[in-house]
């Protein structure tokens, strides 16, 4: 959903304080309906701090999603990045406060990895949905969700993992738990060495 806020919920970047639980994933998808052959994309959550009004309170989330990053696998992803100047081509970003306020640019750097870890600094920018804030910057350590599986000929959890092999590096993981099931999700099963 999108939505306008009101002057009564206005926003400036003094609400944006980071708080824990970020994360960050892999997505394999296709779409052949659109004529999008399969490809990997890498999504990134960046919570912060609550933000409280008269009428209530909001999470407060920077999201980036779709975005195509370059990298031998899930455990290279040190020293890479990745920008977009227009909304979907190729990233998505938006921040969540009481709805979804999509933003233009994206621009993204990973700037370490630590075993599942990664810090990644983003700024985003260009205000579509008149949240009020013309840009919102994220710099956070963000903890490795994994990587998800959805392709329309993948109908077993080994079919699915061969399929990632020919676009990442799966070393380390193994079939992971998908509620509702019709994806496959995959995660590290122990510790990065």
């Amino acid at each position: 959903m999108i939505d306008e806020a009101g002057d009564e919920d206005a926003l400036d970047r003094s609400g944006f304080v980071p708080a824990e639980g970020g994360e960050w994933w892999g997505l394999l998808f296709e779409n052949p309906t659109l004529g999008l052959a399969p490809q990997l994309t890498w999504g990134f959550h960046f919570p912060f701090q609550p933000v409280s009004r008269d009428h209530g309170s909001s999470p407060l989330t920077l999201d980036l999603e779709w975005l195509p990053i370059q990298a031998d696998g899930w455990r290279s992803m040190a020293g890479r990045s990745a920008s977009s100047s227009r909304f979907a081509e190729p990233g998505e970003a938006s921040v969540y406060y009481f709805a979804h306020h999509r933003y233009e640019a994206i621009h993204l750097q990973i700037l370490e990895q630590r075993d599942l870890a990664i810090h990644v600094r983003a700024n985003v920018s260009g205000d579509l949905d008149s949240l009020g804030v013309e840009s919102v910057a994220a710099d956070a350590w963000l903890q490795f969700a994994g990587i998800t599986v959805s392709l329309s000929d993948t109908v077993t959890a080994d079919a699915a993992l061969a399929r990632l092999s020919e676009f990442s590096d799966i070393t380390g993981l193994a079939p992971a738990a998908v509620p509702g099931g019709i994806h496959f999700r995959f995660a590290p099963s122990a510790p990065v060495g």
